[in-house]
């Protein structure tokens, strides 16, 4: 049997540095005038996915043009994402983008503002120009964006744009983490494989702030030598900074280090601790090792009801190897042992379900 390592930290985040920054306002205008031009928005009334297929192709795209071209910038916001995400009518444009969302910001709208500084910030439908993207993240901050605060931040640790300032840049990062979730998602969006140094240095910075999620991830390009030289002890060092604080990935990855030995004298009691807070939390890896645990008599007395239970677990989360183990250790088992089994496994189900 063997122990699997937990990487999903810097696959999580990496989903989510793909997922869009920016916030979509779906407010509808009031102007009279331009109601009175542009006709009615043909999303008013529609109750159903039957009424909204019904509606004529384009026609929703066609409605925001309308009252866009006469000034709504809510609108033209609406239109910059259209053409940015290539969605709702019309072809991936982004210089198109970058003309409604200019037209957005210049009238004051925050989230044009912060995506007009993004397309700045990536040179999409643009030229890059750090300068410019931090002035419309400015504007952005002062209206409350707090993403348009955590890419200041960005900015400052870097100095694009701005003098570096890493004293500035732990300012707006503590300011933007304490109203939001933000983790290291910019930098590991450009992220690949410990390629990038820029990334990494970005990744510890945002460590060395407190966040869990990029202490984890720190702690796995240590374990692993990407970008960095291979170090258990500090990635145990990283590991344990983010398990304290409950991160179950970090808490199933320092129960790996335990039971390995790596960076840390081997201890199986430890790693069954660390093993079982983050299959405590639903990791999948965690549950998979803690039924290895049991079944070998690692750190915790033998007990193959306890490992059906935690491989059991793990395999409802389509983990093969757990699949498998729990069926070898099943048939070690009497059938009372394997319906006690069971009977845990769904006793764990009806306390978690609603976690």
């Amino acid at each position: 049997m063997c122990l699997h390592w937990e990487k999903a930290g810097v696959q999580q985040m990496l989903r989510i540095a793909g997922a869009s920054l920016a916030l979509l306002v779906m407010g509808i205008s009031s102007n009279a005038a331009i109601a009175q031009n542009c006709g009615k928005d043909p999303l008013d009334g529609v109750t159903s996915l039957a009424e909204l297929n019904a509606l004529p192709k384009n026609a929703w795209l066609q409605y925001q043009r309308c009252i866009a071209n006469q000034g709504d910038s809510e609108a033209q916001l609406k239109m910059g994402i259209a053409y940015r995400d290539g969605s709702d009518g019309p072809p991936k444009d982004l210089a198109a983008a970058f003309k409604w969302f200019q037209l957005s910001a210049k009238q004051g709208n925050q989230y044009a503002q912060l995506n007009l500084g993004m397309l700045y910030d990536n040179s999409q439908g643009v030229a890059q120009d750090y300068a410019k993207a931090v002035s419309w993240y400015r504007k952005a901050v002062k209206q409350g964006s707090v993403t348009a605060k955590y890419r200041l931040a960005y900015h400052y640790f870097y100095g694009f744009g701005v003098p570096k300032n890493t004293a500035k840049a732990s300012e707006l990062y503590k300011q933007a983490k304490a109203k939001a979730e933000f983790a290291n998602e910019f930098a590991l969006a450009h992220y690949q494989d410990g390629s990038n140094a820029a990334a990494i240095r970005w990744i510890r910075f945002v460590a060395e702030q407190g966040d869990a999620s990029a202490q984890n991830s720190l702690g796995i390009m240590y374990g692993n030598g990407q970008g960095m030289t291979q170090g258990y002890a500090e990635a145990v060092k990283w590991f344990r900074q983010a398990a304290v604080q409950g991160d179950a990935s970090a808490q199933s990855n320092l129960g790996v280090m335990y039971d390995n030995g790596q960076g840390v004298p081997q201890d199986y009691a430890k790693a069954v601790k660390w093993y079982r807070k983050a299959a405590e939390q639903g990791v999948a890896i965690a549950q998979f090792n803690l039924g290895v645990m049991y079944t070998n008599g690692h750190g915790v007395p033998q007990d193959y009801v306890e490992a059906h239970l935690w491989f059991n677990l793990a395999a409802t989360q389509g983990n093969q190897d757990a699949i498998n183990n729990r069926d070898v250790i099943a048939a070690k088992m009497t059938p009372a042992d394997i319906s006690k089994a069971q009977a845990r496994a769904r006793k764990w189900f009806e306390i978690h379900k609603n976690q």
